[in-house]
């Protein structure tokens, strides 16, 4: 009897989990605390392309584009004093916002999880970064990125 009872917990908990379809090449994908997620009704291929587009349109620089994940950086130009209190001088290099876009799902059921970092000298020897939480600036951002990928999709 507790063997059936653990049989159907477990299956139980894997239906609840989510992350892609069975048979399917995509990874699990869970949003952690700290990040930001929504669900977005396109395939995971649209999702990535909205996002491109979209980056390529406003002049972010994608520095990754992998089947299930972009990585995108936005180089702060002007000195933020702020900034410079809370995380130290950015002197030996750029400081960047940098957004990671994580993607998996099906043809009309993507999870996107987006998650920001601030690195201080980035891409010197220098570098550091810092894991920032998410607002209302980046989940609006991440809406955008939904509304504009279902607009292209043929999912209803």
């Amino acid at each position: 009897m507790r063997i059936v009872a653990l049989v159907a917990l477990t299956l139980a908990l894997a239906a609840c989990q989510s992350g892609a379809p069975r048979g399917s090449n995509q990874p699990i994908l869970r949003a952690e605390p700290g990040t930001q997620s929504v669900a977005v009704k396109a395939s995971p291929e649209q999702v990535r392309q909205t996002l491109k587009t979209s980056a390529a349109q406003k002049g972010t620089l994608v520095v990754q584009d992998d089947p299930n994940m972009v990585i995108i950086e936005n180089v702060m130009r002007q000195a933020n004093p702020v900034l410079d209190q809370e995380f130290g001088p950015s002197d030996n290099g750029d400081r960047v916002i940098r957004v990671r876009v994580r993607f998996s799902g099906s043809q009309c059921n993507t999870l996107v999880v987006q998650d920001v970092a601030l690195l201080n000298n980035a891409h010197t020897g220098l570098e550091q970064s810092y894991k920032l939480p998410g607002d209302n600036n980046t989940m609006q951002s991440l809406i955008g990125l939904k509304q504009n990928a279902e607009a292209t999709s043929q999912c209803i």
